[in-house]
């Protein structure tokens, strides 16, 4: 079966190929914006789970002042270090254009299960596992369906155990019915369906 594997691979260059080459004038602008909106770096750098489990650097834009735990995986909360521009980025979720770098190196997919940093390793045990065996993407279905996810965890006075209790289990069932039906439509829906999401305005972010 050419898709997924090589074709999958072949659509994700062609198209993060494309991407960078038409977005390379507003990304050009963003880091110029990124830069002057306080100290710190243009680029934001986490470490994530990879194929196999295997670490990489994930790339944004910067939306934050630098800070004790600015490097952190779960901010949710601690919005007062949003900076004005970030908060744009995230609305519009052009701080995560720099993926496209990620896809080029082979880090990510274009459409995959969202890549976890390295704490919430434990959660994959058993099927979950499988999720593991595929390489993560920039976005799926649950990044959609839980595109307000940060404005509902800055509600709550423990964020991390409602992520980890409730929203996390869902997209680990999520992401393990992707893994088990990979197909090139199924990536072409949930690629529209985020497209379709980015054009609604105040809705939040992953």
């Amino acid at each position: 079966m050419i898709y997924p594997g090589f074709g999958k691979r072949v659509f994700d260059l062609a198209v993060s190929s494309l991407g960078l080459l038409g977005f390379l004038p507003m990304m050009a602008l963003v880091a110029v914006l990124v830069r002057f909106s306080g100290p710190g770096p243009v680029f934001f750098r986490q470490e994530r789970m990879g194929k196999g489990g295997r670490g990489f650097r994930l790339f944004k834009f910067r939306t934050m002042r630098p800070g004790n735990g600015a490097s952190a995986g779960f901010t949710p909360g601690d919005a007062s270090r949003v900076t004005r521009i970030g908060r744009a980025l995230r609305e519009t979720k052009l701080d995560e254009m720099p993926q496209l770098i990620n896809v080029l190196a082979g880090d990510l997919s274009l459409v995959g299960p969202r890549p976890e940093v390295p704490d919430y390793r434990s959660v994959y045990r058993g099927d979950f596992g499988k999720i593991l065996e595929v390489r993560p993407g920039i976005t799926d279905s649950a990044s959609v369906k839980y595109r307000r996810e940060e404005r509902t965890l800055a509600l709550s006075d423990d964020p991390k155990r409602i992520y980890v209790q409730s929203i996390l289990p869902d997209k680990l069932r999520m992401n393990l019915e992707y893994v088990e039906n990979i197909s090139f439509g199924k990536d072409l829906k949930i690629l529209g369906a985020t497209f379709r999401s980015l054009l609604k305005r105040g809705e939040g972010r992953e």
